[in-house]
């Protein structure tokens, strides 16, 4: 029987997600020579090609895809084996490192750290890192949180084997305008009034691309007046009638008391949503710590979604 080096595995497919020798020996902590090496030796012990030469890359060869579609199963059930580990060795109290974007912080994590905080068994131990949506899926593959908070815009795809991903909330978006705007208090609102303001949205990223297809799929293209990517910014510059912009609920909420000069208005008949997942790597879903700090995310989100 052909012999499985799990650690040599991990290296390829950190390669694979990386892109080059150098960036999976940075990830990794190695010296590109000592990837090199270790993934030669591994293809040595498989007795195929795992790298062909393009450039000054290198890529995987179409035996080294079929290796790792494999070994996505085995880290899967090794996933499994280290939750269950963790399970029995802790109880059910442990760690869980949560990596979640900015509004999702304040809005789901520290809600459900309360409530973990108020039962009458030990919760876990939490440790959280905010990252961008879309950072989040690299510090999960790279062990460095055991559960994202992201967009569903940004997540991997159902047939992604590294991960499980798992609906938490639709997050409704308001219009926000300044108090003293001919629309601001207009019955029966509709985003395709607003086709003709300017607007304030961010220059690139989840942000960018959520207002523009919410705009598109009321049938126009916003004109974007400034690009700004922090809510204080964006709600500050609606204040001052500067534009309108595109506000998630989550977002909003905490910040409505310090601009009395904006007003959000909800979207009754086309209104959009963000859609806000949890991944964990697949399989760790099973672990004591990290199931109860997606069943506390779970009713923190819904309790979210019956207020909205």
């Amino acid at each position: 029987m052909t012999e499985w080096d799990v650690k040599k595995l991990r290296i390829l497919r950190t390669l694979r997600d990386r892109g080059t020798v150098t960036a999976t020996a940075q990830a990794l902590l190695m010296t590109p020579s000592a990837v090199s090496q270790q993934l030669t030796n591994l293809a040595g012990q498989l007795g195929v090609t795992l790298l062909e030469a393009q450039g000054r890359r290198v890529r995987l060869t179409d035996a080294a895809h079929l290796v790792l579609r494999h070994a996505e199963a085995v880290f899967a059930q090794l996933e499994r084996a280290d939750a269950e580990l963790a399970g029995y060795l802790r109880g059910e109290a442990g760690q869980v490192r949560v990596g979640a974007f900015s509004t999702a912080v304040p809005a789901l994590v520290v809600p459900a750290v309360r409530l973990l905080g108020a039962e009458d068994r030990p919760g876990p131990e939490v440790r959280v890192r905010e990252a961008e949506a879309g950072q989040v899926y690299e510090l999960l593959s790279g062990g460095e949180v055991d559960l994202a908070l992201s967009l569903a815009a940004h997540a991997p795809t159902a047939r992604d084997p590294r991960f499980t991903v798992l609906p938490l909330l639709a997050d409704p978006l308001d219009v926000a305008l300044p108090v003293d705007h001919r629309l601001a208090r207009a019955p029966g609102l509709r985003l395709a009034d607003l086709a003709g303001e300017p607007w304030i949205f961010g220059g690139s990223g989840p942000w960018s691309q959520i207002t523009t297809a919410a705009c598109e799929a009321a049938g126009f293209v916003p004109e974007q007046a400034h690009s700004a990517s922090g809510w204080t910014a964006i709600l500050a510059m609606v204040e001052a009638g500067m534009g309108v912009a595109l506000v998630p609920r989550m977002a909003s909420s905490p910040d409505r008391a310090a601009h009395p000069g904006v007003a959000m208005r909800v979207l009754e008949a086309d209104r959009p949503y963000r859609h806000v997942v949890a991944a964990v790597r697949r399989g760790a879903e099973r672990g004591p710590a990290v199931a109860r700090m997606l069943e506390a995310l779970r009713q923190v989100a819904g309790a979210t979604v019956q207020q909205s």
